[in-house]
């Protein structure tokens, strides 16, 4: 009998146990799970302990919040100028409402996935091939904005979408990377012909700005040569007016009248005795005697210009 009766207890026990395990629910952060009753939408439990009902309640899905990143498959699209091109891109997109991500879609993720690809087909579509290269950013914005707005009966948010890699044919690849190796060589053609004029104009200015120094160099040269010949030339006649009036002075002194007429007496002498001589012919004056006369006619011609 006792036997029976720890029997009973201990399933009672593990009744009452399995009814607590059911009850209590703890869900974790960033998560939503939708419970329902009977088969039946009944509610959405949020991160932390959670009582439910057992055997009528039941956790029918778990959906993570986090932001969560979506690999969109590579494709090949068309350009506006019939042009190929395979697009592959990543799509990034959280739950917002873990009820109509239950119900509204069988799969929505693969609904937003085949919403990205047809999306992108359409803009592609709409652009030319070297626009879509320049455009990336454009892209990205209407994709989201197209996804969005039906992605949200799904109770879904998207967030962001990214290009990962564009590709060309291999034939549109290699007349590509010929033009912009011929605009590189243009782009240099053009800045060697700039550096060679810049070259030039550096040259011929550097030659004008020495001419003009040369020419400014020679002109102050030559102010300062005749400056200094004006001086000196002022110079020399202050010496011979001061020399004349010293002259003067000294035959107004007492005695000078004498040494005046034996200074020129000296000087005459000294003048024969320089005469040129040419074929052993001795050059003399006319009047040898009359030496007393031309000293009185100087001394005549200094009192006059006394």
């Amino acid at each position: 009998m006792e036997f029976g009766f720890g029997s009973v207890a201990l399933v009672v026990f593990i009744i009452a146990l399995v009814f607590v395990v059911k009850t209590i629910n703890v869900v974790p952060q960033q998560h939503a799970w939708v419970v329902e009753r009977l088969g039946k939408y009944h509610a959405t439990l949020a991160p932390g302990l959670n009582i439910v009902v057992p055997f009528i309640d039941r956790v029918a899905y778990k959906h993570s919040l986090k932001e969560i990143p979506l690999d969109v498959p590579p494709q090949v699209c068309i350009t506006k100028d019939n042009t190929q091109l395979k697009v592959d891109g990543i799509l990034y997109f959280q739950i917002t409402d873990a009820m109509r991500a239950s119900y509204g879609s069988s799969n929505y993720i693969a609904a937003i996935t085949q919403l990205a690809q047809t999306t992108l087909r359409s803009v592609i579509g709409r652009m030319e091939l070297d626009k879509t290269f320049e455009e990336r950013e454009h892209i990205n914005t209407a994709i989201v904005s197209a996804i969005d707005e039906s992605a949200a009966n799904w109770g879904v948010k998207v967030l962001r979408y990214e290009i990962k890699d564009l590709t060309p044919p291999a034939e549109i690849l290699h007349a590509m990377q010929a033009q912009i190796t011929a605009e590189r060589e243009k782009r240099a053609l053009i800045a060697a012909s700039e550096g060679r004029k810049q070259e030039q104009i550096n040259i011929a200015t550097g030659e004008r700005e020495a001419a003009i120094a040369k020419s400014e160099g020679d002109k102050q040269s030559a102010i300062n040569r005749a400056e200094g010949e004006a001086k000196a030339t002022i110079a020399l006649a202050d010496a011979h007016a001061e020399a004349l009036r010293k002259i003067a002075a000294a035959i107004g002194a007492p005695g000078g009248e004498q040494a005046m007429n034996l200074r020129v007496a000296e000087q005459y002498v000294s003048a024969f005795a320089n005469l040129a001589k040419t074929n052993n012919s001795i050059i003399v004056p006319a009047n040898m005697g009359d030496m007393s006369g031309l000293i009185a006619s100087a001394m005549q011609i200094v009192k006059a210009q006394k």
